[in-house]
């Protein structure tokens, strides 16, 4: 399961914004499974769903957090609006009277517009990619992280896409996800730097080949059946579900020596190795050491000594 064991995070409250889908709602269960109070927030909630057009609402994310043995806690909020963050930190404070962690997850595009230049980019798409993912970072923090390090031992987690190391050194799909994904592992070691004077801890953390809602829909498969989308997608055998990363979270929170890594760029699958958690099934998968190894390096290995 994961180190964080049930009531590791007992009396601690959290809050995940950008927790509708995807990462966000594996690392509010993640948080649940340790017994965390989780504030879970995103624009699809209340009967009003986000540009993105999906199904899944932050009330479901609270009620599997509940499932979990923590208290999920929905709130309805467009981290693009100051005064809405504003509102949600003080109820947090109203509410609870402190916050322990404070991951920010927000991203919310609708497309990706693979191998574009920044002139053939759709650019006021790419701007408003920039904002959802830089912008929203930015105005959670400025409002929680003042609540945050009111109490010593505050963690305060960026969620990404690819390590500092791997994102520095490729091309990330596009201009714009580029730049945003470089940008949030940045904020990471950003925040890492301000807060080490408050006895507060901030990292940037990816996860690695996210089997999410959109991208199970996508292949046409489900949770139970994934292993069929493998064929003629190197590297899927090593995907892992949002609940690894979530683990990874709660580990992380868990930890009384988190400071070590104030600062750093982070991934599920190293994390696993320090703190002992496994994903959902069993396993450990490595998505960023076998894109490193295999998929870049060339090395010759089974997919499965990576899992």
């Amino acid at each position: 399961m994961t180190v964080a064991a049930a009531g590791a995070l007992s009396g601690r409250v959290a809050l995940v914004a950008g927790a509708t889908r995807g990462a966000g709602r594996g690392i509010a269960i993640g948080l649940g499974e340790a017994g965390a109070t989780v504030y879970v927030t995103g624009r699809s909630g209340g009967g009003v769903t986000s540009e993105m057009d999906r199904p899944e609402t932050i009330e479901e994310t609270a009620e599997l957090v509940d499932r979990a043995g923590g208290r999920g806690i929905p709130v309805r909020v467009d981290h693009l609006v100051p005064e809405e963050v504003r509102a949600l930190v003080e109820r947090v404070e109203r509410e609870q009277g402190a916050l322990h962690v404070l991951v920010n997850d927000i991203f919310g595009a609708t497309k990706v517009e693979w191998d574009a230049t920044v002139w053939e980019s759709d650019l006021d798409y790419g701007l408003r990619m920039l904002r959802l993912s830089i912008d929203t970072h930015a105005i959670t923090s400025h409002f929680a992280i003042p609540l945050l390090i009111r109490t010593p031992g505050g963690l305060v987690v960026e969620v990404g896409d690819g390590t500092t190391a791997y994102n520095d050194s490729t091309y990330r799909v596009s201009f714009f996800y580029d730049l945003a994904k470089v940008a949030v592992n940045r904020m990471g070691f950003a925040l890492g730097h301000e807060l080490a004077g408050h006895e507060a801890t901030a990292v940037a953390l990816t996860p690695g080949w996210l089997r999410s809602e959109a991208m199970l829909e996508a292949f046409g498969v489900t949770e139970e059946n994934w292993r069929d989308a493998i064929e003629g997608r190197p590297g899927f055998e090593v995907s892992e579900t949002p609940l690894y990363v979530g683990r990874a979270v709660a580990a992380l929170a868990a930890d009384p020596e988190v400071a070590r890594w104030n600062g750093q760029s982070l991934s599920s699958g190293q994390l696993a190795k320090v703190y002992g958690f496994t994903d959902a099934d069993g396993s450990a998968p490595d998505v960023w050491r076998y894109i490193t190894e295999v998929r870049e390096g060339g090395q010759e290995a089974d997919p499965a000594d990576y899992r």
